[in-house]
């Protein structure tokens, strides 16, 4: 074997200064290096950080650097860390430490503290890494190991570059990283099981030099390259990258494979996992990264590496907080030769990085990211003062970064309509798509940022934009790695298999319907406590036992036509009319007369019918529905608010309304919103019920308000239940803020969705060049949902319910349109089969009442189950 090939037989591994600073940590990190030799046959480089915290309070000495009194403060302070930490290891402070503790000493007392001469502060910054790497040699060899203890400097050297300021060539240098088989050969003569240190190299000058933020990272990038390892592992406190910062996503997947460019991108963009410094010498060197979690060391955390599947889509959302952009504006800019450089020659005399950049032709945006900048009003008052000399300039800040990472941004444009209709909500700054087609960012307002970040995401799913089916790529979401507490109901349909399956053999495909489902629904929001009256949503679905559960249930009606009150009074001809809501959108004339005689509530939401129908109205009591200004929901089709949306008045034109009232001798007594479905937030009905107080303030009559509905249902099995107790204790605080108003609900789906599935059977199942697809005798013209909202639900074979997942397919029905498909990247077992029983999940709501007999094709049969 030459010298060059046996080198490859070192692995790096990197760990974080909460990995280091606890005895257990240690343990694990002793067996991780005793497995990797063992099972791996492979020689082992711990890069280490700092203990937790001390970094900072390094810094803090160089800062003070001319208050003699405090830097001997913190130097004492830190000495009586180490010395503790010593004992919580069993070693011996004076004996493993005695040398160290003096030299940080030392360096309180050094001639150059005075100064704070650079050399000064990269020295007392080394000693973090210095003191942390000697104390785990000596704790490892306590227990048994042949650990060695590596000088870093003696083989990372500091690298000059063009325009470095002197702070730069001390404090934030790179490093050569290009090794050659001499040097790996050299190396080996270290030992097998060796611990060194991160954040540290030889400055040119023979002294110590810092690799700056994200150094210990950087650092074993560099020996990883440098040895030509097999891979350089960093282990952290997170499982790994993540589409989204899991602490504001909970749905955020783990990105299980990714290629050096999408990870460079989502470490740039805002990723704190890793630092985008480390990726470059593994890429050029085609040394492979593994992100790991030292509390979870199973799992298989985040591979990066040049093998991993070109897959087009967004991959990750991320954001940057304090951002500041420049605004400059002038009309002679425009075919000006020389403009720009002028202008960007201030930012460099200033010290400051351009990030993104956005132009017309009489105005130039930038963004400065304060990640790479000394961001301070001091700088910016002076470069305003600059610019000024050519220039119009507006200072936005504080702004925040989001940015889409993925391949082939450019070719999903068509998937990102709920995207762009989400920011066209907000306030956006700046766009600005990479020339490397690999992300597209949007500079908002901070404050928005956690708001929109959980909605974005789920945007991005929904559309297809982010196809985390896709199982190399994406794997399990935070919530299933760390659970919150939430969990999903097992689905009732399990426990009734036999039945079910016997159910499809005579009728398919089929509606089953369970009513002991709609029941605990019922009940559990007959626990909110503050809720006055519930209304059920007919059009959800108005099969006649759910409607009779329903109303046994003390629930009332929320109906939208004629025919739909004309249903419900059939079904339930003693029904109190009070019971009734009857909310109609551009209904006829003769619809409102008929819900007047039966004398429902009814809701209004223009001014129209009381301009054109007064006398339908006079000396009635009537219902508002308003328009909040925005609509929620995953797809534009559910969401029932804002400017795009038919439904609502808008606040602005109250006044018009409450004067054609008054002029029909109307009374407005409800208030009423709805704004879409499918939300989960609870905060999100307070809201809507103080806005809705603030304009009943306004028209002096209202005496209930209706927050409506569009409570949200787990469609996927990883989904969490709707926190019920949450919401009530949230609707209960809002109701005694305004208790004079009663509070009125009108779910729907939430009800209904989860009590419902569709039987069908599989027709055939066929391989289109490469392209797996099932075949239902069920397909759009039974659940309309999945082709007209993109919805997504579970699918499954009932017949084979225990079968493993097979290969990726689509679930296609038998209507000729393209639309047509049910599910994409479902796994049914390979054994799926003509005959097959197929269940699609929580299709209790917007099914059967959607279904159609396009191609001709009959409708399904409906079925309840009270058992």
């Amino acid at each position: 074997m030459s010298p060059d090939a046996a080198a490859t037989d070192w692995i790096v591994l990197k760990f974080g200064g909460t990995s280091v600073s606890r005895r257990t940590r240690w343990d694990t990190i002793g067996r991780l290096m005793r497995e990797r030799q063992a099972d791996e046959d492979a020689r082992v480089l711990v890069v280490v950080s700092a203990l937790s915290g001390v970094t900072n309070e390094l810094q803090a000495i160089t800062d003070h650097h001319a208050d003699a009194a405090e830097v001997a403060r913190r130097i004492d302070a830190l000495v009586e860390r180490h010395r503790a930490y010593c004992g919580e290891l069993s070693i011996d402070a004076d004996a493993v430490l005695g040398e160290r503790l003096a030299a940080l000493r030392a360096l309180g007392q050094d001639p150059r503290r005075e100064s704070g001469a650079l050399a000064w502060q990269a020295e007392v910054l080394a000693q973090g890494e210095l003191l942390s790497s000697t104390l785990g040699v000596a704790y490892l060899r306590t227990q048994g190991m042949d650990v060695d203890w590596l000088d870093a400097r003696d083989w990372l050297q500091a690298q000059s570059l063009p325009n470095q300021s002197d702070w730069s060539r001390r404090l934030s240098v790179s490093c050569r990283y290009l090794g050659d088989a001499a040097l790996r050969e050299r190396f080996r003569g270290n030992g097998r099981l060796l611990i060194t240190q991160g954040f540290i190299a030889r400055a040119d000058d023979g002294g110590t030099a810092i690799l700056g933020r994200g150094g210990s990272d950087t650092s074993a990038a560099y020996f990883g390259a440098l040895l030509q390892a097999r891979r350089v592992e960093i282990w952290t406190d997170v499982p790994g990258m993540f589409s989204a910062n899991p602490r504001v996503v909970p749905d955020a997947r783990l990105l299980s494979r990714l290629d050096y460019e999408e990870a460079q991108e989502i470490a740039t963009t805002g990723a704190k996992v890793l630092h985008p410094r480390c990726i470059h010498p593994c890429r050029e060197a085609r040394v492979p990264i593994w992100i790991r979690d030292t509390e979870r060391p199973q799992m298989a955390g985040t591979v990066i590496d040049h093998r991993a599947a070109t897959v087009p889509g967004v991959k990750a959302i991320s954001s940057r907080r304090g951002i500041v952009l420049v605004s400059m504006e002038t009309i002679g800019m425009w075919q000006q030769v020389g403009f720009l450089s002028d202008v960007f020659e201030r930012f460099k005399q200033h010290g400051l990085s351009i990030d993104l950049i956005g132009s017309s032709e009489a105005n130039v945006t930038v963004s400065l990211d304060p990640s790479d900048n000394l961001v301070n009003s001091n700088v910016l008052d002076a470069l305003c003062a600059d610019l000024a000399e050519v220039c119009r300039v507006k200072v936005i800040a504080p702004c925040s970064a989001i940015t889409l990472v993925g391949r082939g941004m450019r070719s999903l444009l068509h998937k990102l309509t709920d995207v762009w209709s989400e920011f066209g909500r907000e306030r956006v700054h700046l766009i600005s798509q990479s020339s490397n087609d690999l992300n597209l960012t949007f500079v908002v307002d901070e404050a928005l940022v956690d708001g929109m970040m959980p909605r974005l995401h789920d945007l991005l799913t929904h559309s297809g934009a982010m196809p985390v089916d896709i199982t190399e790529v994406f794997g399990p979401s935070w919530k299933q790695i760390e659970p919150s507490g939430g969990s999903r109901r097992e689905p009732w349909w399990r426990k009734q298999r036999a039945r079910l399956l016997a159910a499809a053999q005579t009728d398919s495909p089929r509606y089953v319907y369970h009513l002991p489902t709609v029941r605990e629904r019922a009940r559990g929001l007959a626990e909110v406590g503050a809720v006055d009256r519930r209304f059920y949503a007919l059009k959800a679905n108005p099969h006649p036992a759910i409607l009779r559960a329903l109303a046994d249930e003390g629930f009332g009606f929320e109906c939208v036509s004629q025919a739909e009150l004309e249903h419900l009074f059939s079904v339930l001809p003693t029904l109190d009319a009070t019971r009734v809501l009857f909310t109609p959108s551009f209904a006829p004339r003769s619809e409102f007369a008929d819900a007047i005689a039966r004398d429902v509530w009814v809701t209004l939401d223009s001014v129209y019918p009381l301009q054109h129908w007064p006398e339908l109205f006079a000396n009635r009591q009537i219902a508002l529905r308003i328009d909040p200004g925005y609509g929620l929901g995953h797809h534009e089709k559910v969401r029932t608010g804002g400017k795009e949306a038919k439904f609502g008045l808008p606040a602005e034109a109250l006044p018009e309304f409450i004067a054609a009232a008054r002029a029909a001798k109307a009374r407005i007594v409800v208030l009423h919103a709805h704004v879409g479905s499918g939300i989960q937030d609870v905060s999100h009905w307070p809201q809507v019920y103080a806005q809705l107080v603030n304009l009943a303030e306004q028209i002096g009559t209202v005496s209930a308000i209706d927050v409506g509905g569009g409570i949200g249902v787990p469609y996927k099995p990883d989904g969490e239940d709707f926190d019920i107790p949450a919401f009530a204790a949230a609707m209960a605080d809002i109701k005694a803020a305004w208790p004079q108003y009663a509070l009125w609900i009108e779910p729907g789906r939430y009800l209904v969705a989860e009590a419902g599935v569709l039987l069908a059977k599989v027709t055939q199942v066929v391989d289109k060049l490469g392209q797996r697809r099932i075949g239902l005798d069920a397909g759009m013209n039974a659940l309309m949902r999945p082709a007209l909202y993109n919805a997504w639900h579970e699918i499954v074979n009932l017949s084979r319910l225990d079968d493993a997942d097979g290969v990726p397919a689509e679930i296609v029905g038998p209507i000729c349109e393209s639309s047509d498909v049910l599910g994409k990247r479902r796994g049914l077992p390979d054994a799926t089969a003509e005959g097959d029983v197929a269940l699609i999940a929580t299709a209790g709501a917007y099914g059967f009442v959607m279904a159609n007999r396009y191609n001709l094709r009959a409708l399904p049969v409906e079925e309840v189950l009270d058992v």
